[in-house]
């Protein structure tokens, strides 16, 4: 069975908030104390855009943002293909992240140039109207999908083909990736940012590294990993071989990674609150060069402060209100090493974030055991305790688990 939800109720780390141990009084102190930290991010930036040398240095990380001109112009030549939003959710945001596994240049530590680009981790980010809450779903990388006709890097047309999911990125970069997840969804895709190896590294590290726990000890030389079991903090070397470790970590499946980076996000969110960075301006500026160096995004988002105004937006989304989920899948019926959606499960999840409806709660299927059923009622919030379950009762230990399986080994 493969848990794909993780979410702050059920004891994992959710990003840009802070935890409390009970969400009932701890509202409030949980809003005070995220107010002063934005402020200092604000004036921070307000600072850097000011005269002389801050306004040199922030123009310094402005051009450090890698602008995507030509995934634009491609999906204007597509526009009337794309799906278009409805009305009642035109204030809504979709946001399509993708991990880069470019293994030229800086990357060429992590495996052979085979001269193409791949993506093993997307995720649809969707920010609902009110901002009021945020839904983050994993597209599996071995999903079977129908990828449109793309273009490739040299202008060529490589022709629709029934594949694998992060052949997409491979094919013809994040447009196709793109066109390919709108097709799959009906969500139109806002914005969309490339992340990749070495600038992730390099957030880790001027973080001071990143806290986990471990519930087994993690050997795997691919991967530049020997770790104990229990509770570690991981640089960012340590950190890309944890989110990009597969087969030598639990059932070696793509879910279970996918779970392990929804939980490796939330962590390095929390830490970026609590080291102290966004009221630090040295490590601030150095957190932000890091950032700013490592992402590729349309043009909307190519500014220091248009990412400002992204980020800020989700400052006061409260943490149970913020959702990671995997989109519900199987086995494929003909190669049991690929995926396929389950229906209409999947069709529901889509259709609540393209109609800017919250996902309330995502649980097992009777059914299929690997997929995911979406309630699209509201129910009453658990109250949670230090434990992290229900009343205090500790998260019971998955193999599977996105961030509860170290909970009985770290305490």
């Amino acid at each position: 069975m493969d848990p794909q939800v993780t979410d702050s109720s059920s004891g994992i780390p959710a990003p840009a908030v802070e935890r409390t141990t009970d969400p009932a009084d701890g509202g409030a102190r949980r809003r005070s104390r995220r107010w002063p930290r934005w402020v200092a991010l604000g004036t921070s930036i307000t600072l850097l855009a000011g005269g002389g040398a801050g306004w040199v240095l922030y123009q310094r990380l402005d051009r450090n943002i890698t602008v995507d001109t030509a995934t634009a112009d491609e999906l204007a030549r597509h526009e009337d293909e794309r799906p278009q939003p409805v009305a009642v959710a035109r204030e809504a945001e979709n946001i399509l992240l993708m991990g880069s596994d470019d293994r030229g240049g800086e990357n060429g530590g992590y495996g052979r140039d085979s001269g193409t680009q791949r993506s093993d981790t997307t995720i649809l980010l969707h920010l609902a109207a009110d901002r009021k809450s945020a839904t983050a779903v994993s597209i599996p990388r071995d999903l079977m999908v129908d990828i449109p006709d793309c273009r490739g890097p040299d202008g060529t047309a490589r022709g629709a083909r029934f594949a694998q999911f992060n052949w997409a990125f491979e094919i013809g970069g994040p447009a196709c990736t793109i066109r390919t997840v709108e097709n799959l969804t009906g969500i139109r895709v806002d914005h969309h940012v490339v992340v990749d190896f070495t600038g992730f590294k390099q957030v880790v590290d001027v973080l001071g590294g990143v806290e986990l726990c471990l519930p087994d000890p993690i050997h795997d030389t691919a991967a530049h990993l020997d770790l104990p079991a229990g509770r570690q903090r991981l640089d960012g070397e340590q950190a890309l071989g944890y989110v990009r470790a597969r087969y030598s970590l639990g059932n070696g499946s793509d879910t279970e990674r996918m779970g392990r980076q929804q939980e490796f996000l939330g962590a390095l969110a929390e830490g970026a609150h609590s080291s102290g960075t966004l009221r630090n301006p040295a490590r601030l500026y150095s957190l932000l060069e890091a950032v700013t160096s490592s992402l590729t995004t349309d043009e909307q988002l190519a500014s220091l402060q248009d990412l400002y105004q992204l980020v800020r937006g989700m400052a006061d989304i409260p943490p149970e209100r913020i959702r990671f989920l995997t989109a519900p899948r199987q086995p494929y019926a003909l190669d049991a090493n690929r995926d396929e959606l389950v229906q209409p499960e999947a069709t529901e999840l889509f259709e609540s974030l393209r109609q800017d409806r919250p996902v309330a709660a995502v649980e097992a299927s009777v059914n299929h055991p690997q997929s995911l059923r979406v309630e699209l009622e509201e129910p009453p919030l658990p109250r949670t305790t230090p434990g992290g379950g229900p009343s205090g009762a500790p998260d019971a230990p998955s193999a599977e688990g996105g961030g509860t399986a170290g909970d009985g080994v770290c305490g």
